[in-house]
């Protein structure tokens, strides 16, 4: 059967972490960021519970049935995600924050996540594409991002 005749299907891992982490951008006096990012821009930083969901695309295959087996993926992102992130200070810890001056903001963190999932998607199988990045900071505070 050809691939492209088989159905595309999603499909999401959902992945719990702890991160501390303060917002503050070294090209702002301390009194901009102060406005900016009000409490979040505490000295000593601040911490969340966060939800990651990682879809990735792609067409299901016809002898296995399934996309990407879900226990690849849940490895890849343990491995290139959660061991980087989980019970670590993102602005200490990550020399992606740290040394390149990024503000450690969900929309960073979420591009940061992307940048290291898609490659490593990518080398498990040409056939499955990284598609969104889901983050929730909190049960209210959620960013998208898909790459783009």
């Amino acid at each position: 059967m050809n691939t492209c005749s088989t159905p595309k299907v999603y499909i999401t891992r959902r992945e719990t972490f702890s991160s501390a982490h303060r917002l503050h951008s070294t090209a702002l006096s301390d009194e901009d960021n102060m406005h900016i990012f009000g409490k979040c821009n505490n000295p000593n930083g601040h911490g969340h519970n966060y939800v990651l969901e990682v879809t990735v695309v792609g067409h299901v295959d016809e002898h296995a049935g399934m996309v990407m087996n879900i226990a690849d993926l849940k490895h890849i992102i343990q491995e290139h995600v959660l061991k980087l992130v989980d019970h670590k200070h993102l602005d200490l810890d990550l020399d992606h924050f740290r040394i390149n001056k990024i503000v450690s903001t969900t929309e960073n963190l979420a591009i940061y996540i992307w940048q290291q999932l898609t490659t490593a998607i990518r080398n498990q199988s040409d056939k499955v594409h990284l598609y969104e990045i889901k983050l929730h900071e909190t049960e209210n505070n959620i960013v998208v991002y898909r790459g783009e």
